[in-house]
């Protein structure tokens, strides 16, 4: 591979110009185009031998119906890299932002889930967001409350202010007095743990605490079903993303086939879901193209940035074709990372 520092000071312009001009329209960059746009004090005819340079590093590629050139994966990674310069967010993003986050203070998914959506809106790319995984939060009460003879709904109440319920199916003949001291029982053993704790150790800590029947019966069903009971990091929710319109909308998805590609990454979470978590401890991260690890994310680029406040951690961020305005959106993808961080404190 080529490196960066072995490209030419016009070969670093002209790629900037043809990337920049891709970015703005869609549409493969000419030497006229580049000449007229950016004024590199050179000839059509030396921007055109230029690009013919960069195409033979690998930098451009050459449409067979157009004279223009289109930037690589490797010349979006050199822009971002080494060329590009950041754009603050503006005053009015940073403003619609405040607004639409400053409302849910309280509930974790709630602002999670706005920061996707309006990230979206903000970027017009496909905002997305993975809520704090919850494995390392600790327990710090556990409520058992009966909701039929054969039902519980329990009430995880864990550190960082972050509220869960799941239903428990229990034998018809567990009596309110058992469900009560199990739910002693469970508050002295297991509080002040993480939920991966727990899981991991439930069993030894309830080995010598069985009661009568009914209250036996019960915490054996903890012991037995800690994988399902304890890990919460599956629930619905767990990957947040706004409008699949705002890509839509842009030219790479105005094919039947590149619009169902989409809509497939869209509907089923798994993938995104994958992507994301192996970026919570990242910081800022930026894949384009090839870099994802996962062919079908092969003409997407993501740019995410991890959130974390004590126990916390989660990642938001956009997912767009690689024709986009990186300058912008890193900027804006990180500021919204730290605002979460603002309002989870």
């Amino acid at each position: 591979m080529t490196a960066p520092e072995q490209l030419s000071e016009r070969e670093i312009r002209v790629l900037e110009a043809v990337v920049q001009t891709y970015i703005e329209t869609a549409e493969p960059a000419g030497s006229q185009t580049i000449a007229r746009r950016f004024g590199l004090g050179v000839s059509p005819a030396t921007i055109r031998s230029t690009m013919s340079d960069l195409e033979d590093k690998g930098y451009l590629f050459h449409p067979h119906t157009s004279a223009g050139r289109i930037p690589t994966d490797r010349a979006y990674r050199i822009y971002v890299n080494t060329i590009m310069r950041l754009a603050p967010p503006s005053d009015e993003a940073r403003q619609t932002l405040r607004s639409e986050l400053s409302g849910s203070r309280n509930a974790v998914e709630e602002i999670v889930r706005r920061a996707a959506q309006v990230l979206g809106v903000l970027t017009q790319e496909l905002g997305m967001a993975a809520a704090p995984a919850l494995d390392e939060l600790v327990l710090e009460r556990l409520e058992l409350v009966p909701v039929s003879s054969e039902r519980l709904l329990l009430v995880f109440n864990l550190r960082s202010g972050v509220l869960r319920t799941i239903f428990v199916e229990v034998p018809a003949r567990v009596s309110s007095a058992a469900v009560q001291e199990v739910a002693r029982i469970l508050n002295e053993r297991l509080s002040g743990l993480t939920l991966l704790r727990i899981r991991e150790t439930i069993g030894e800590r309830l080995r010598d605490a069985a009661g009568p029947r009914g209250e036996a019966e019960l915490l054996n069903i903890f012991v037995a079903e800690r994988e399902g009971i304890f890990d919460l990091s599956g629930q619905p929710g767990s990957v947040v993303l706004g409008s699949a319109q705002m890509l839509a909308d842009q030219p790479e998805f105005a094919s039947n086939s590149r619009m169902r590609d989409l809509l497939r990454l869209t509907e089923g979470h798994d993938l995104l879901k994958e992507a994301l978590a192996s970026r919570r401890r990242l910081g800022l991260s930026i894949t384009i193209g090839a870099e994802n690890p996962d062919s079908r994310l092969s003409d997407f680029t993501l740019v995410t940035s991890s959130y974390q406040v004590g126990e916390l951690k989660g990642v938001i961020g956009v997912m767009g074709p690689t024709r986009m305005p990186y300058d912008k959106i890193i900027g804006l993808v990180e500021h919204t990372s730290r605002m979460v961080e603002g309002l989870l404190e």
